[in-house]
């Protein structure tokens, strides 16, 4: 026995309406109306200069601090703008001071170089063997 196809039931209107209305009122429950603008300080701006002798564009004009501040900021690196990394790959170098002081007058834990007769003799030759090479 073949199975016989069934009929598709017609689109009721009313409800296509009802979920249009619901999806409606979902969307501007979450809209925002932002009026605040702004340049994006993260977008690279190229500037064109104007006339040179244009009274319009040689005109002094009020500075805008925050503008200037939001400018500033974004150019800053990442470890003088946030407290912590926000990303995993920030992790590596954030804390690029040591961790212990170091005291140099420890001779436990710090070894200077130091030259003996021979390594003075050694490094006055080699001095002598490069300065003759680079005269050739």
């Amino acid at each position: 026995m073949a199975k016989q196809p069934r009929e598709k039931e017609p689109v009721n209107i009313v409800h296509q309406n009802d979920i249009l209305c619901e999806t409606i009122r979902k969307e501007v429950r979450n809209q925002k109306l932002y009026t605040n603008y702004s340049v994006n300080p993260y977008k690279k701006m190229y500037t064109l200069a104007g006339k040179p002798n244009s009274y319009h564009d040689s005109a002094d004009g009020e500075e805008d601090e925050t503008f200037l501040r939001i400018i500033h900021r974004a150019s800053e690196e990442p470890v003088k703008k946030y407290l912590h990394p926000q990303t995993e790959a920030q992790e590596y170098g954030w804390i690029h001071k040591p961790l212990v002081k170091q005291n140099r007058g420890d001779r436990r834990l710090h070894f200077p170089r130091q030259n003996s007769e021979i390594t003075k003799y050694m490094d006055a030759a080699w001095r002598l063997k490069e300065q003759t090479e680079n005269m050739q």
